[in-house]
């Protein structure tokens, strides 16, 4: 998975004049948004977290970023895809950088703690700041934040609720035990 970093500017163009396209998706946890550019996908957009069709000044298009991304999108709702293979161009601070592509790390239906994540990106007291970045990750499902658990097991944090975070744990779960693993 490629994870750079891309601007995107009211205009409705990306970096040195690249259109920006979305598009929607219904996924069994409701509609979502994602917008890419020419390079790839730059925004995956929770449930009930953007405006209905005019939440992005870009325009509503198909793009290969965006047509790969549905189809990996179905792939994972139908329990056929454990890991995405997308190019993703996410905006964010050299840190939330840093924390998104541990994210891409955490396997398939684990779970990890926010101060495993920041133990594994070198700064083990960071766990609040993960958790902020966690809470700006702009490519929710495809770079895992709902696998970021508390310290103590329980649910905590997530921008689409916390029955959504449930729901993807619960997902993946089922997943791994229709085809004969355990989660752990």
């Amino acid at each position: 998975m490629t994870l750079s970093t891309k601007q995107t500017t009211a205009t409705g163009t990306g970096d040195a004049g690249r259109p920006v396209y979305w598009t929607t998706y219904k996924a069994p946890i409701g509609e979502i948004l994602l917008v890419a550019d020419d390079s790839g996908l730059r925004e995956l957009h929770l449930p009930g977290l953007f405006a209905a069709h005019d939440a992005t000044p870009a325009r509503k298009s198909a793009s290969a970023p965006l047509a790969k991304a549905v189809e990996q999108l179905e792939a994972y709702f139908a329990g056929e895809l454990t890991q995405f293979d997308l190019p993703l161009v996410p905006e964010g601070t050299a840190f939330q950088l840093q924390v998104w592509r541990a994210l891409a790390d955490i396997p398939y239906a684990k779970t990890e703690s926010y101060g495993s994540v920041a133990a594994r990106i070198g700064n083990p007291k960071a766990s609040r700041a993960v958790g902020m970045a966690n809470n700006k990750n702009p490519l929710a499902i495809v770079l895992p934040c709902h696998r970021v658990i508390g310290s103590n097991g329980s649910l905590v944090g997530y921008g689409g609720g916390l029955w959504m975070k449930e729901w993807l744990l619960q997902h993946e779960a089922g997943v791994v035990e229709r085809n004969g693993a355990k989660p752990h």
